[in-house]
């Protein structure tokens, strides 16, 4: 396998965070985005689609999506579960990555790519040109700061977003609620049961990857 990676974004990080859980290792190349090297010929000749992460399979199968190489690696290696181990939990992992990935990951993104100077004319990820709207910077920060409470109203109520196991949920939130540094957000004071499950996750291995 083949890993295509951005070693500053956030989405390769969740992959990153899912390899280094399973303990496997895999050759990587990096991608950097702020080089524009994702827009470049030579790897839209492998993603079409213009972005990372990307996994190229022995047989050359191209996994894109977070949740199709999750999928792929839990099934390559089961253990540590990462998507559910029995129907119950499984349905929570995807019903919270997909909650996650719509309330927390696209306003932070939004935020910041119709903000910031560097996103000019790239508001939107992939191979076309899109111009920044501020109004759509400033409903993504209202937007992020309604998943932050959220995520302390569901972290009340369980030790992790799906129940009691870390899951591929964790990490998607765990990557986004971190990358909100890049618009000047952080989780409160007062969300003492987020602040402790992002405690736990920061001491697991995989948080360094």
């Amino acid at each position: 396998m083949i890993f295509f990676d951005c070693s500053t974004a956030p989405n390769p990080r969740r992959a990153r965070m899912v390899l280094a859980e399973k303990g496997l290792r895999v050759e990587t190349r990096e991608i950097s985005i702020a080089g524009g090297e994702q827009l470049r010929p030579e790897f839209r000749a492998i993603n079409p689609q213009a972005m990372v992460p990307a996994l190229v399979l022995d047989d050359g199968t191209l996994l894109t999506e977070n949740l199709g190489i999750a999928a792929y690696l839990e099934a390559l290696e089961p253990e540590p579960p990462l998507l559910g181990r029995d129907a119950r939990e499984k349905g929570l992992v995807m019903m919270w990555s997909a909650i996650v990935e719509q309330q927390g990951g696209l306003p932070i993104a939004e935020a910041l790519r119709n903000a910031h100077p560097a996103f000019e004319n790239r508001a939107v990820p992939g191979p076309v040109d899109c111009p920044q709207i501020p109004q759509l910077a400033e409903r993504g920060r209202m937007r992020a700061l309604a998943f932050l409470d959220l995520l302390e109203t569901r972290l009340r109520e369980t030790p992790y977003l799906a129940g009691e196991i870390f899951s591929f949920a964790d990490i998607t939130a765990y990557v986004f609620v971190d990358f909100a540094r890049v618009i000047k957000m952080r989780v409160p004071e007062a969300h003492e049961a987020t602040r402790d499950w992002q405690a736990r996750i920061a001491a697991r291995p995989s948080a360094s990857a």
